[in-house]
């Protein structure tokens, strides 16, 4: 994979039909995606040399999102807040041009609105997964 500008990574929210639009949100100048999976340890007394042994395929996975920067229109800051204040999962859809495309339910964990006196409002917000999300290499 050749280098990717950072810019290059969309966040879209589905718009809950059937099938899916999605909307690209917001101007996003920072943006982060985490995978995680939680490991389970299995190490007992019988533990060759004492050495830790997590189980396989048993822990829970998790994807985290963190991303600011500046609404581009009503229509994808009232999509986004709205989705917060019902704290409703709604279908998000992450895309890492020339890598992957994520795509699955996403609570908002928070929003945060900041602006300087002398400048652009500007928002962060941070999505959690809230079940299954697929991972599709592009």
């Amino acid at each position: 994979m050749a280098a990717q500008a950072g810019k290059d990574i969309l966040l879209k929210i589905g718009d809950g039909g059937s099938p899916q639009a999605f909307v690209t949100v917001a101007g996003l100048r920072a943006r982060a995606i985490s995978l995680n999976a939680a490991t389970i340890d299995a190490t007992d007394g019988d533990s060759a040399g004492r050495w830790r042994e997590l189980l396989a395929g048993s822990g829970v996975r998790s994807v985290a999102v963190s991303g600011s920067g500046v609404f581009r229109d009503a229509a994808s800051d009232a999509a986004v807040r709205d989705s917060f204040f019902a704290q409703t999962a709604r279908t998000w859809r992450l895309v890492i041009p020339d890598f992957a495309q994520l795509e699955g339910p996403f609570l908002v964990a928070a929003l945060e609105y900041a602006g300087e006196h002398d400048g652009e409002a500007a928002f962060a917000l941070s999505l959690a997964s809230a079940g299954a999300v697929t991972f599709t290499a592009i």
